[in-house]
């Protein structure tokens, strides 16, 4: 069994189609014989853009929470760098959060 990770974004609604397309044509959510394999839960995102930032949403210096939506996917780790690459590429965010999680082969 390959090492495999699971890999963790939240997205606006409106942009969790595409994004989830993305990473599966990046080879993302692959398990077994299934491909395009995700999790989606829905949740509230909160920051304040400091000065300097570009947000995509709310003003600089102002604390602000939007709808957003969590997915989660898992990878062989030998494909992770290529699935964070696309998520930024893609994600309409200035500083996406993404995390990485590896898996235990149990």
């Amino acid at each position: 069994m390959n090492d495999l990770v699971k890999i963790v974004v939240s997205v606006p609604p409106e942009h969790g189609a595409k994004l989830r397309e993305v990473i599966g044509h990046a080879g993302g959510g692959r398990i077994g014989d299934y491909s395009f394999c995700s999790f989606t839960v829905k949740g509230v995102g909160r920051f304040k853009p400091d000065e300097g930032a570009h947000p995509f949403v709310g003003e600089v210096g102002k604390l602000d929470e939007v709808e957003e939506e969590r997915i989660e996917i898992t990878c062989e780790r030998s494909m992770a760098t290529r699935v964070v690459k696309v998520i930024r590429d893609n994600h309409p965010y200035e500083e996406p959060v993404i995390d990485a999680y590896p898996l235990l082969s149990i």
